[in-house]
């Protein structure tokens, strides 16, 4: 871990240092680059531009304006040596004041020079502003094409003569493929042109067969064979990696086999599209199939990835190879030959068959394949948003929530698509069709490579328990969404000029308070501020366990450096790393200035604990390891923190005092100075005790204990009379206050022993009770002779009247 955060501190100052080391970037050609920009703006403008050449302009732009990033550097250096040497003179008078001639010339003569170098850049900032605008107005105008074209009304499929028509153009398609299949086949199907490539056709046949029939199913069965050997915590990542030989072995056949027909060259104008088409389609098939079998198994080679019944995984995975199926043949019906296919048109690159598909046979096409996937979806909606989570695994429950509510919304989305294509609106019916089934398919892989990364840590440290469940694993899958963002917008339609130009944008950042803001600085931040923060905690460490022990320093002052040192170090850093950043704090001084008064109300009380907590550390009347009284709680400091102080009273409770409170309130330190202490105990004798005999034997129980001190020496007082006993007090110094309830508790027990000894009584208190029955009725009065309770004969005699 350590090396590979050093790597990627040596990387990310590479990136930032390595302008400095490069040569001047080069000034561009402002009057070529005039002409350019005054011909793409004519274009832009204009509104039956093709998109192709709003494309190819596009393309030249985006160069040009990468130039003028570029050249925002030039003379960096230069300048920045001019504005040391503006600062060095001073700040400038200010209006209708003046300044010494030679340094006024100075000044003049440095400003002129400093105007002259920032000249260039400029230019650049201006021409990249405005190659940046032309930018964004391709991409609006691109974007609005593209809704319009997406929303467009087509005629209905439910219309029997589209049907009529479909018949007739798919006959058309396939007599257009059998015709110039067997014309190629008849060109080239003499000996002559077979036999060179007749070993190759077969060699790639060949393998192509045995990867797609024997090689599947053995790859089919080879994770559980392989997790029956393997240990318990690296079963599920040796399940997961040997799995996705389901997918790669059977995409190599595919690839053989597209190798093997296009050996033979009998693939034309009109076979080829659909050859083309074929690696993706191989892949949403495979694909789709190992998904099934890992999100809902027969039988969990680990653990169950899902809550799914067993009677539901079934139908489930069936499910999922059909849309997998209806799928694959809707991307390669577009990518070969038909239009109105949404978002799969516009993102196909290939040539498509030369037949002119007419538009009334392509809306019943896409109308039967988007009534099947709905059809599909909606089943598979009602198996997802059943899901539950385990009561006993609450760590897996977000992903039942997420995909129960995907399956909620796939039920209305897939009958909303059937109706809309029903109408005639079949862009809109494939947009919300097939995007949303791939949608799917991509929650369930980060599911599934979340887990991944879980088992990925349990089989490094062995089964540690909690180690699936650790904080690496948790934000490594977060990172996970976070990365898997521009797979869902391509899946949503976005272009990769659209994602380049989302990447721009976020690498310039956002401008707070007149300060820049952008991944890189927050980056470079972040990297200087943790280098800052471990090199704080290692020198802190160091000074705790080897350097301060050998001072003279108690526990206290070795704790008061060591937390003043971690103040300063986290200070120092964090200024280092917004110097680093490039972040100018002069303008956040407008937004600080207002923000100060709400911010002063707001968090008075913790700067009040905070700075309570600086003199805490520096007067230090309380170090770690003394014995407080404070806000009514007694007990030894632990820890004495920015904000708080953590104090252990002796029932082992942890109590949290506030810096504040130790500051403005009356706090009784024990061992402050010293650990010498007081202590009294209080003790009492009958009365007829010689007074003179029970003052020597206390001075001499007293004086025996170890920890009573000779300076100033036990004391022993006669300190009163009252109704139950004639009252001593021990009064004496021990050495260690901490240890005053055991020294009390031992003369307690030399106390009771001498005074039997000593035939000396203990006081006791006795009561006499004493009945008034003058004004008691005489039954009561008989009651109370007789030593029983009032009214007891009356009752006894109403007992046996009943």
């Amino acid at each position: 871990m350590i090396r590979a955060f050093l790597a990627v501190v040596l990387t990310v100052l590479t990136i930032h240092v390595s302008p400095a080391w490069a040569q001047e970037p080069a000034v561009p050609n402002y009057q070529t680059w005039e002409r350019v920009a005054t011909q793409s703006e004519q274009l832009v403008g204009e509104a039956d531009t093709p998109a192709a050449q709003l494309n190819d302009i596009r393309t030249r732009v985006v160069d040009w304006r990468r130039q003028f990033e570029a050249a925002q550097g030039i003379n960096a250096d230069r300048i920045a040596t001019l504005e040391s040497q503006i600062a060095s003179l001073g700040p400038a008078p200010a209006e209708g004041a003046t300044e010494p001639e030679d340094i006024a010339n100075r000044r003049s003569e440095l400003q002129a020079q400093l105007s002259e170098l920032q000249a260039p850049r400029r230019a650049a900032v201006e021409a990249f502003s405005r190659a940046d605008s032309i930018v964004r107005r391709i991409d609006q105008a691109l974007t609005e094409r593209q809704v319009s074209e997406l929303a467009r009304l087509s005629t209905s499929p439910l219309l029997p003569g589209n049907w009529l028509l479909a018949a007739s153009e798919t006959t058309r398609l396939v007599n257009g493929i059998w015709e110039n299949t067997g014309q190629r086949i008849a060109e080239r199907a003499t000996w002559t042109e077979l036999r060179p490539r007749l070993p190759q056709v077969a060699g790639y046949l060949i393998a192509a067969l045995l990867l797609l029939t024997l090689g599947r199913h053995w790859v089919g069965t080879l994770p559980s064979r392989v997790s029956a050997r393997a240990m318990d915590y690296s079963r599920a990542v040796l399940a997961f990696v040997v799995s996705l030989g389901q997918i790669v072995l059977p995409m190599i056949g595919i690839y053989l086999l597209i190798s093997a027909l296009t050996a033979t060259g009998i693939f034309g104008p009109w076979t080829r599209p659909f050859l083309d088409a074929l690696p993706v389609a191989a892949v949403i098939l495979f694909g789709a199939a190992w998904l099934a079998r890992q999100l809902f198994p027969t039988k969990a080679v680990a653990y169950d990835t899902l809550n799914v019944p067993p009677q539901k995984r079934q139908n489930a995975r069936w499910l999922v190879n059909a849309l997998a199926l209806a799928l694959a043949v809707h991307h390669v019906a577009s990518v070969a030959f038909l239009p109105l296919s949404g978002l799969a048109e516009r993102n196909a690159r290939l040539q498509r068959v030369p037949l002119d598909f007419a538009e009334g046979a392509a809306v019943v096409w896409h109308f039967v394949l988007i009534v099947i996937a709905g059809a599909l979806l909606f089943k598979l909606g009602v198996i997802l948003r059943r899901l539950k989570p385990w009561a006993d695994q609450t760590g897996t429950s977000y992903r039942h929530r997420v995909l129960s509510l995907a399956g909620t919304l796939s039920r209305p989305l897939a009958i909303v698509a059937v109706i809309a294509a029903a109408i005639g609106y079949v862009n809109i019916g494939n947009l919300l069709i097939w995007p949303w089934i791939q949608t799917l398919a991509m929650l369930g892989l980060l599911i599934l490579l979340q887990d991944f990364v879980a088992d990925l840590f349990n089989m490094l440290k062995r089964g540690q328990e909690g180690a699936r469940d650790g904080l690496a694993p948790l934000l490594i899958g977060f990172a996970l969404v976070l990365l898997s963002i521009p797979v869902f917008l391509l899946i949503w339609g976005a272009s990769g000029n659209e994602l380049a130009e989302y990447w721009v944008r976020f690498r310039q950042g956002v401008t707070l308070g007149g300060v820049r803001l952008s991944p890189g600085a927050v980056l470079m931040f972040l990297l200087v501020f943790a280098l800052g923060y471990s090199i704080t905690r290692a020198v802190q460490g160091a000074m705790r366990t080897s350097v301060l022990p050998k001072t003279k320093l108690d526990a206290g002052g070795q704790n008061a450096v060591v937390s003043g040192m971690g103040y300063v170090g986290i200070i120092l850093a964090a200024m280092l790393a917004i110097t680093s950043a490039g972040i100018d704090l002069s303008s956040f001084a407008i937004v600080a200035g207002a923000l100060s008064v709400g911010i002063g109300f707001g968090l008075q009380n913790i700067v009040s604990n905070f700075v309570s907590g600086i003199i805490l550390l520096i007067e230090r009347p309380v170090s770690v390891g003394d014995w407080v009284s404070a806000g009514g709680q007694q007990g030894i400091v632990k820890r004495i923190s920015v904000r708080a102080t953590s104090v252990e009273t002796f029932d082992k409770q942890q109590v949290i005092i506030p810096n504040s409170d130790l500051i403005s309130q009356p706090v009784t330190n024990w061992t402050r100075q010293s650990k010498t202490g007081r202590i009294i105990i209080p003790i009492g004798v009958s009365y007829g005790s010689d007074t003179r005999q029970v003052h020597r034997i206390l001075t001499e129980i007293i004086e025996d204990q170890p920890l009573v001190t000779i300076d100033p020496p036990p004391s022993v007082l006669f300190r009163g009379i009252t109704v139950d006993s004639l009252n001593f007090e021990i009064r004496a110094v021990i050495s260690d206050i901490g240890s005053g309830m055991s020294v009390t508790s031992e003369v307690y027990h030399q106390i009771v022993e001498r005074f039997v000894h000593e035939g000396i009584g203990m006081p006791f208190t006795t009561r006499d009770i004493w009945r008034d029955t003058d004004d008691l009725p005489d039954a009561d009065k008989e009651d109370d002779k007789a030593g029983l309770p009032p009214g007891a004969q009356a009752q006894k005699q109403q007992q046996g009247a009943s």
